[in-house]
């Protein structure tokens, strides 16, 4: 529990601005559902023909997977805020529309025809009779429709929208840190009960005043989103960096931030966090994020589809960056020093057992282990794909998982080998053994800058600004950097400054 007050303390400025970026999200996806969903129901109930097939069609947008709806928009609408609401909006559709068709025709039709023999006509039956008649089941399809948006609002935090998830994914990136896990989705946990509280009141009020309540609802609701937008201006920035989840492309990404603000007047916004590979390039192609560190094997293997046509590093970049250029009309800049590589990697106590030295040593054991690989590792050939190939291994047991947990899952004993990356910090946390490659399955994966040439043509000054970081940080430097933002929680924004002054890239008097 101290440690969780710790963490409170430290980071109540981040949690503050995160609940509020939830909040906005959440109630901006609601109002635009209630919008949507609220009249399309009331007519529904004038062609009650075409009312199941469409309500049907409402049904199947919410049993697709959030992150498949975030993956499919990402190419169009690029990343942020507005994917981010378009999903929440197709999820929170079905129970505000259900509820407002099923509330209009349960209304009692004794007190429909009272009302058609009163002369009044569909509008003003509608907004007389059934109208506050059917609020309090309209009002109950709002608040499970809120519940769904809060809750699912946390995820697209993997796509730069901000909110809660940011905290919650941090700490799974930290080897499943309860703490930051707990920081985040406690109070999203209780930003729902919050808000469900208060809709409860309004369905009560709306029991008595009708659609008057409802409306009011929606004037709260509108003023809390648009107050920031009304007191706050955003301040324009002129490039985008963007990275992956996880300290080391934060690290990198602060870096380059640093380089360009030292040397130009230009305003340098950042996106870090945005999940896997896959989104973070289509963020890239689509002008989301201008520039983000890509590794040269990542870049022939997933981005070319190809294999390394050398084991060498610099042949290796040279693919890569002649591939990029007249594949996707990117320039991929000077990679640095560190090779961050794959690695199969496993405890001491259990390579001494099995007497584990190389990847092809799996084999005589491939039976007895489980195998602990991220999603991504799973299905790249310079992965367990190539393994298979390569070495001839095929583990009995394999589970997939996020990169964040599989460290903790080997320290547990629940997994026996894990795919890791060479500069991870948990590699010397955990003392962990990497077995050989010698049939040189992992390409070199030496991080770079990745941008389109347009940018660089707009800004030609960034190749000069960013080559500065060419053939520097060690493989023991990086590995040092990324242990002082997992295990000793530094921010990567002052790791970054910090080393950018040892090396005088900056100046030391900011």
């Amino acid at each position: 529990m101290q440690e969780f007050i710790t963490v409170f303390q430290d980071r109540r400025g981040q949690l503050l601005e995160t609940l509020w970026e939830h909040l906005q999200i959440s109630l901006l996806s609601l109002l635009i559902a209630i919008l949507i969903a609220v009249p399309l129901g009331l007519i529904l109930t004038r062609f009650r023909r075409i009312a199941e097939p469409i309500i049907g069609v409402s049904a199947v947008l919410q049993t697709i997977p959030s992150l498949a709806v975030l993956a499919f928009l990402i190419p169009f609408l690029g990343i942020g805020k507005i994917p981010a609401i378009i999903a929440l909006t197709a999820y929170g559709l079905l129970p505000i529309l259900r509820n407002s068709y099923t509330g209009i025709v349960g209304v009692d039709p004794a007190l429909k025809e009272a009302a058609i023999g009163m002369g009044m006509n569909s509008f003003k039956r509608l907004s007389k009779v059934e109208l506050p008649i059917a609020m309090p089941i309209i009002m109950a399809g709002i608040r499970t429709s809120m519940v769904l948006i809060v809750g699912t609002t946390t995820i697209a935090a993997l796509i730069g929208a901000g909110g809660l998830g940011e905290l919650i994914l941090l700490g799974i990136d930290r080897g499943a840190d309860l703490n930051l896990i707990l920081l985040g989705a406690i109070p999203a946990a209780l930003l729902a009960i919050i808000l469900d509280i208060i809709l409860r009141g309004f369905e009560h009020i709306s029991k008595r005043a009708g659609f008057k309540s409802f409306v009011i609802m929606l004037v709260i609701a509108a003023l809390v989103v648009t107050t920031p937008f009304i007191f706050n201006g955003s301040q324009r920035t002129d490039l985008v960096i963007g990275g992956k989840l996880g300290s080391e492309p934060a690290i990198l990404a602060n870096m380059y931030k640093l380089l360009i603000e030292e040397d130009t007047d230009l305003n340098v916004g950042l996106e870090t966090g945005l999940g896997k590979t896959a989104f973070v390039f289509s963020a890239l192609k689509n002008g989301s994020i201008d520039i983000y560190p890509e590794f040269t094997g990542t870049a022939i293997v997933t981005h070319l589809e190809t294999e390394a046509e050398s084991n060498d590093a610099q042949e290796v970049y040279q693919q890569a960056k002649s591939g990029m250029n007249e594949r996707y009309d990117m320039a991929f800049l000077q990679p640095m020093s560190f090779n961050n590589t794959y690695a199969v990697a496993t405890t001491q106590e259990l390579a001494e057992q099995y007497n584990l030295e190389t990847i092809g040593d799996l084999r005589a054991v491939e039976d007895q282990l489980t195998a602990g690989f991220t999603l991504e590792f799973h299905d790249r050939y310079d992965g367990y794909v190539g393994m298979q190939d390569v070495y001839n291994i095929n583990f009995n047991n394999v589970r997939t998982m996020e990169p964040g947990i599989r460290q903790d899952a080997l320290a547990n004993g629940e997994v026996d080998i894990i795919d890791a990356y060479a500069t991870d910090s948990y590699m010397v946390e955990l003392n962990l053994v990497t077995l050989d490659d010698p049939e040189n399955l992992f390409p070199p994966y030496q991080g770079a800058p990745l941008l389109r040439n347009e940018t660089l043509e707009e800004y030609p000054e960034l190749e000069e600004i960013l080559n500065q970081l060419g053939g520097k940080i060690t493989d023991e430097k990086m590995r040092q950097m990324n242990y002082e933002v997992d295990y000793e929680d530094r921010s990567p924004s002052q790791v970054a400054e910090d080393y950018l002054r040892s090396e005088g890239l900056i100046d030391n008097r900011r």
